[in-house]
């Protein structure tokens, strides 16, 4: 009779915890073993062995680790450690302060997460800070920048499949008619793009390409220096193929003269769990290296081991 093999199971939450604990204890950090726990554990499980830290120690798992680690480690622990909505909202909150200010995160953010994500995205903003979302966009943000990325912070847009062709194609040629006329800021097209669904933003976005002869990302590169234009185009790109914005986002990071650390670690501690699988693939066909390839040539120490774990690349 054939046996059957069982699959190594996860230890326990009090088990990790406890574990964690003794990473913490004597005179140096296991980084090594924190790296095995938390990187192999999913929001799910991270969220209970928080929890169970709390209980047994008396102490949040993020204020040891905050401790305990230091510098890129310690942020890409720390960001990964986190309830996903959580760490939309820390990111959120730090891409409105002056030093650490990014149109492109809360941007990201807006556009990346499913309606009922971007609500709890919400939700855990005003527990932790007290205000709104999108009242501290709309304070920290002006001009078009404003005008587009608060609608987008503060929409709840329909996820399902339906689509109405007959609204497609009146929308893709108010679309053209407005950047025709170089309106790159009207009402009518922050509305379509900050307001209608995935799906059938898509449906407009192919008949404009069928329509006019160009997909609508060209003919937005009328001014390639336009930062606003930029930022538009990257939304419709992440509104529609997330996994090529990431790739540029990571491409970026990567291939800077120094690396950019803070891009690098909210991608991957992001899309970890999400479309990580999407985004090497992309990397691979775009690049002709692995991801984790140029991760391991770009960055070093627990950092390196940290990373690639999480993009999935265990024995490096």
């Amino acid at each position: 009779m054939a046996t059957i093999a069982v699959p190594p199971s996860v230890p326990s939450p009090a088990e990790d915890a406890e574990q964690l604990q003794k990473a913490f204890a004597g005179w140096g950090t296991n980084e090594d073993l924190i790296i095995s726990i938390l990187a192999h554990r999913n929001a799910a499980q991270r969220k209970v062995i928080r929890q169970t830290y709390a209980e047994t120690y008396g102490e949040d798992l993020l204020k040891a680790l905050d401790k305990e680690l230091s510098s890129d480690f310690e942020r890409s622990v720390l960001l990964w450690t986190l309830d996903p909505a959580e760490r939309d909202a820390f990111l959120s909150n730090e891409a409105t302060k002056r030093l650490t200010s990014s149109n492109w995160v809360l941007m990201e953010i807006a556009c990346t997460r499913s309606s009922m994500e971007l609500f709890m995205v919400r939700q855990a903003y005003h527990a932790r800070y007290k205000k709104s979302l999108e009242e501290d966009i709309a304070y920290h943000t002006t001009g078009d920048f404003h005008k587009l990325l608060v609608p987008l912070a503060s929409t709840f847009r329909y996820e399902g499949p339906e689509v109405n062709m007959t609204l497609a194609r009146s929308e893709a040629k108010i679309l053209h008619e407005k950047i025709h006329k170089k309106a790159y800021n009207h009402d009518e097209l922050i509305r379509i793009v900050t307001t209608r669904s995935k799906a059938q933003l898509n449906a407009t976005l192919n008949y404009y390409n069928n329509e006019f002869g160009n997909a609508i990302n060209k003919d937005l590169k009328a001014d390639p220096n336009d930062e606003f234009l930029k930022l538009l185009r990257s939304a419709i790109k992440c509104l529609t193929y997330p996994e090529k914005y990431f790739e540029k986002v990571l491409r970026l990071a990567i291939n800077k003269l120094g690396t950019d650390e803070w891009a690098l670690t909210r991608v991957v501690t992001t899309r970890a769990e999400v479309d990580m699988q999407r985004i090497k693939e992309q990397y691979h066909k775009r690049n002709s290296v692995p991801l984790d390839r140029a991760i391991a040539n770009d960055t070093s120490g627990d950092y390196k081991k940290m990373l690639l774990a999480l993009v999935g690349h265990e024995d490096a």
